[in-house]
């Protein structure tokens, strides 16, 4: 059974993933957590040079860390957020953003989506 949440985790990313060609999100794993309702899905992501992954919300927060390269972070109502190799970001629940790699380098990071158990991992946002 977890297998199979897995993948179906793998095919909802998969929504972002072929909007954003310049993106590669691979799950690698996937579990309950204390919240009800709730489930942690941890990513290795990677944003080739040039690249954005569009703008998305997440139904829950993301909260990466950032291990080669440097990029841009919007989340709408707030300033842009650089951040580059040894550093993190966390997205608020529901929150429009968008991320840019405008260097010449992959960038390569961890992501961990706390979302509501059974829905897509990202949508895309207007």
């Amino acid at each position: 059974m977890k297998k199979l949440g897995l993948t179906l985790a793998v095919a909802a990313g998969g929504v972002l993933i072929a909007q954003a060609p310049g993106i590669q999100r691979t799950f690698i794993q996937q579990e309950d957590i204390s919240m009800p309702g709730r489930e942690a899905r941890v990513a290795k992501v990677e944003i080739a040079p040039g690249s954005s992954a569009g703008r998305h919300t997440h139904p829950g927060e993301e909260i990466s860390y950032v291990i080669q390269g440097e990029m841009e972070v919007e989340v709408e109502g707030k300033p842009v957020q650089k951040v580059k190799a040894g550093e993190s970001f966390i997205i608020p629940n529901g929150a429009k953003h968008n991320a840019h790699n405008r260097g010449s380098v992959p960038v390569k990071l961890v992501g961990v989506y706390l979302v509501e158990k059974g829905k897509p991992v990202a949508t895309p946002a207007p």
